[in-house]
């Protein structure tokens, strides 16, 4: 039987997209695999061989110490030293559009160098509620808001079903970068970005907190199990004050399990009744 070619390129592009990798960059593919052109054998007569034991000496190459980072490359900053940054820088900030210019310039993350740009926030800062996510996606990566894409939309209309929009709520996300391939980011990338999200909290200062999805309720509620959790009030303790928090399921969750919408639905009516 004769291979599918077209259903063999449509599985690559799959792959490719699943992995992070949704860009061209150039016309022509390379093919790495391919044998590497000889290179041309110099005109000139090569000089008479050394010595054996000059050759045994001169095989041994200058190598760098172990721990020394090739020429021109940074080491990167341990992860309690990337922290402990984080939390300087966040706390210098005094307003959200400070903190938003500190993590632009913020490198401590290894995430910055992946993603297109910074996703920090979307809606009204002064509004009473606040929800939070975990991550960018690949649509909030490329326009630089958060909760864009089809879950993004589904958020509209459930926002939408109890009379509000995006000019009412102000959202974000825990980690402000597109990890690669849209992968859950790992503990390390939440820890360190953990503490610009909690001065973000501090700074609008919302009366209700909503952690949309396991990751952000975890991160910030320190609860566990959002299908038996979403729809309890919490306390979210700032430092100088307590905010009513609630766990919900997240909106991609309720794409791939619609008949769970009306839970969901529960949780909106409690927040609306909640704002008064």
């Amino acid at each position: 039987m004769m291979p599918d070619h077209a259903h063999t390129a449509r599985d690559l592009l799959a792959f490719y997209s699943e992995a992070g990798v949704d860009t061209a960059i150039g016309e022509t593919p390379n093919d790495y695999l391919a044998a590497p052109v000889p290179a041309a054998e110099p005109a000139a007569v090569a000089p008479a061989a050394p010595p054996a034991a000059v050759v045994q000496r001169r095989a041994v190459p200058n190598l760098a110490p172990v721990d020394s980072p090739p020429q021109g490359l940074a080491v990167p900053p341990s992860a309690e030293t990337a922290v402990m940054a984080a939390r300087d820088a966040a706390r210098s900030a005094a307003t959200l559009d400070e903190l938003r210019a500190i993590l632009d310039a913020f490198e401590g993350c290894a995430l910055k160098a992946t993603a297109s740009r910074l996703v920090f926030a979307d809606g009204n800062p002064r509004s009473r509620l606040m929800f939070i996510g975990e991550a960018p996606g690949r649509d909030e990566d490329l326009e630089g808001l958060p909760f864009v894409g089809r879950s993004g939309k589904l958020l509209d209309r459930m926002l939408a079903a109890v009379g509000l929009d995006r000019t009412k709520v102000y959202i974000a996300n825990i980690v402000p970068w597109r990890p690669p391939g849209n992968r859950t980011p790992t503990p390390i990338e939440t820890q360190i970005c953990l503490p610009f999200i909690q001065r973000q909290i501090e700074l609008a200062d919302p009366d209700i907190l909503v952690t949309v999805g396991q990751p952000s309720t975890g991160a910030l509620l320190s609860v566990q199990g959002i299908t038996k959790n979403r729809g309890r009030w919490f306390t979210y303790h700032t430092g100088t004050r307590s905010i009513r928090a609630m766990p919900m399921l997240h909106p991609a969750f309720l794409l791939r399990n619609p008949i769970a919408k009306r839970l969901a639905w529960r949780d909106m009516l409690a927040i609306k009744k909640a704002l008064g």
